[in-house]
């Protein structure tokens, strides 16, 4: 799992990050609110959790600008004790959780966790779909439009990975790290590989892979795809 954490009070911030790192979260820090959303628009991540206080631009902002580009990535905010007014107005915006503070650390990786586990969106039998192709993300079951293909756990991973990411650029260190592992010794022309594979059962698709020379790869619908 990999967290987004922006929140403006460094030492709870750090401490946050330290007790994610312990319980074998991925997690990125920062304690400026354009910065967190520089990094919510650019960078692909399981959980966002968002202090609704911050400097350069608050949470709630944030929040908007995710889900008005489409995003359905989880967002827990954190809220002060008596912001009942934080609270509503973040969940009506789209927020899927809140946490008052002080809270316990226990508490909110127990909340992470559960929002991790839980789909961007509600789909029929863990399907997923882009354009004219449909992936079962349990089974690895490729369909485009009526035709079966079966992919690998591996081509799977990379696929719903964009198709969870539509129009966004995907880069291979990001790939790397969220299919094979940070810890994993694979080099960025496995990535390369696997893209490949894709683009070879994609090919009668209305879906591509367009190569973003130096930064990665994003997944298109082509121009001339029916309506």
């Amino acid at each position: 799992m990999r967290v987004l954490l922006v929140e403006d009070e460094k030492p709870l911030a750090a401490a946050l990050g330290k007790i994610f790192e312990k319980n074998k979260i991925l997690v990125d820090v920062v304690n400026d609110g354009i910065e967190g959303k520089i990094l919510s628009e650019n960078d692909v991540y399981d959980v966002i959790i968002l202090d609704i206080m911050l400097p350069g631009m608050t949470g709630l902002e944030i929040l908007r600008s995710i889900r008005e580009a489409g995003k359905n990535v989880p967002i827990l905010l954190l809220t002060a004790k008596d912001d009942t007014k934080d609270k509503v107005n973040g969940l009506n915006m789209g927020a899927d959780d809140y946490l008052v503070k002080p809270f316990v650390t226990e508490e909110l990786i127990a909340r992470v966790r559960a929002l991790g586990r839980r789909p961007w969106e509600v789909y029929q039998d863990n399907v997923i779909h882009f354009s004219n192709i449909s992936l079962n993300i349990n089974s690895g079951e490729l369909y485009v439009d009526e035709i079966l293909n079966r992919l690998t756990a591996k081509e799977a991973q990379l696929l719903e990975m964009f198709i969870r990411n539509p129009g966004m650029i995907i880069s291979k260190e990001q790939i790397l790290d969220r299919i094979w592992g940070v810890e994993s010794l694979a080099m960025e022309n496995s990535v390369e590989i696997y893209v490949h594979y894709l683009r070879k059962k994609l090919d009668s698709s209305q879906a591509y892979i367009k190569t973003i020379r130096g930064l990665g790869y994003v997944l298109k619908e082509k121009e001339n795809a029916k309506p």
